[in-house]
């Protein structure tokens, strides 16, 4: 029973950071009309949260090697709750309520960089073997849960006033704080006595010697973050101002997509196991579909078949971050595992923090938007199914990710 109390206390971790853009994005419309902003500005309303916490993620990673995972995710939620606090005060404010926003922004974002970044690699600690990778393909399935239900939360608070979404973000983080203070145990970690400057040859040593299977994959889950934020930031302005679509029903729009990313991350994440030649056949068909679908989108992308589209796309990215979350999770020693995963996690936040400013600007001429996530899927798919070797070996002989 404690041990699923723990596994739900991590869940709620990247839960939460999802919370931090997925439930404003249908509110982003409302805000610029509020504030009166322009569309640069309202792009760096999420920006201003994923940019610190990309920024802060490598030094939470180093620190938690050294001093431990479950201090370090304590902190972090405490600054999450002050930020919420300050961004829910904002609109209190006579004048300068954009900047209090982005203050209130950046204390969350900096809370953030220790919530799914940790949480794997505490999991990472804690659990072995097949028992590793369900933990890991549950906490993608909060992290997914977290996109389907964030939106629908924060389009119904629009209805009452824009600001009160802010006020769920404490709420959450104080269950989690709780959860993780009772029934988190901490996992092993490196010692203080091993220099920083030794920590950090050993820990950049061991990514230089993968490089070849890692940077790909850095790659790949950062991309596949990229086009899910800048793809809803698109859908949130599309939906409202061509479609005349808000509040709830606005919000269960984003269910389609997002409900088919978490069910296939579950899957996924049920099944992998420590199988690595199953992995790198689930990456094949998640990156193939990604890459067909946004093909068919450069052609055509009327709503029925844009909404087709992307939930066939996005369940196909439900196949890829399971696979990636458990092979570099597994890459490095419980000493270095905290860094390692933090450069994938610092790559993700890049993602979700360039999507939505990228895309404000793409977006105005939408085949051109469409073409670009095409080429970028291409280059990504081609570099990593050449680098980890996939056409050749996925159906090779059955390997197992070290424990």
């Amino acid at each position: 029973m404690k041990e699923k109390l723990m596994i739900v206390s991590l869940g709620l971790l990247p839960l939460i950071m999802v919370l931090g853009n997925s439930m404003l994005i249908p509110l982003l419309p409302s805000i610029q009309k509020s504030l009166h902003l322009s569309g640069v500005q309202t792009s760096l309303i999420l920006s201003a949260f994923s940019i610190p916490a990309a920024l802060c993620i490598p030094a939470v990673g180093i620190l938690s090697d050294r001093h431990g995972r479950k201090k370090l995710i304590i902190y972090s939620l405490v600054m999450m709750i002050i930020g919420s606090v300050i961004a829910a005060s904002s609109a209190s404010v006579s004048s300068g309520s954009f900047a209090a926003l982005m203050a209130g922004r950046v204390i969350q974002g900096i809370g953030a960089a220790g919530t799914t970044t940790l949480a794997m690699a505490l999991t990472g600690d804690v659990f072995t073997g097949e028992k590793r990778a369900k933990v890991l393909g549950i906490l993608e399935v909060y992290n997914g849960a977290g996109k389907v239900v964030a939106p629908i939360i924060g389009a119904s608070a629009a209805l009452v006033v824009w600001y009160a979404a802010f006020f769920v973000y404490p709420l959450a983080a104080g269950a989690a704080l709780v959860g993780i203070v009772m029934y988190v145990r901490e996992g092993k970690t490196g010692s203080d006595s091993v220099s920083v400057r030794e920590y950090l040859k050993r820990a950049i040593g061991i990514v230089y010697d993968k490089r070849k299977s890692l940077f790909p994959l850095f790659f790949v889950g950062g991309l596949g973050l990229f086009l899910l934020f800048g793809i809803l930031y698109y859908l949130s302005f599309l939906i409202e101002e061509t479609y005349h679509i808000d509040g709830f029903f606005k919000g269960t729009a984003f269910l389609f997509p997002l409900g088919a990313m978490t069910i296939v991350s579950y899957w996924t994440g049920q099944r992998i196991k420590t199988d690595v030649a199953l992995m790198k056949k689930l990456m094949i068909v998640g990156i193939s579909l990604l890459f067909v679908m946004f093909g068919i989108l450069t052609l055509i992308y009327t709503l029925p078949i844009l909404m087709f589209c992307l939930t066939v796309a996005f369940g196909g990215l439900g196949f890829v971050l399971p696979c990636i979350n458990m092979m570099i999770t597994s890459a490095a020693s419980d000493e270095e595992r905290g860094f390692i995963v933090s450069i994938y996690g610092t790559v993700r936040f890049l993602g979700v923090a360039l999507g939505p400013v990228i895309f404000e600007v793409w977006m105005h001429h939408e085949r051109l938007m469409f073409i670009y996530s095409f080429l970028l899927l291409a280059a990504g798919g081609l570099w990593v199914l050449y680098q980890l070797k996939i056409l050749s070996s996925a159906m090779g002989r059955r390997k197992v990710v070290q424990k």
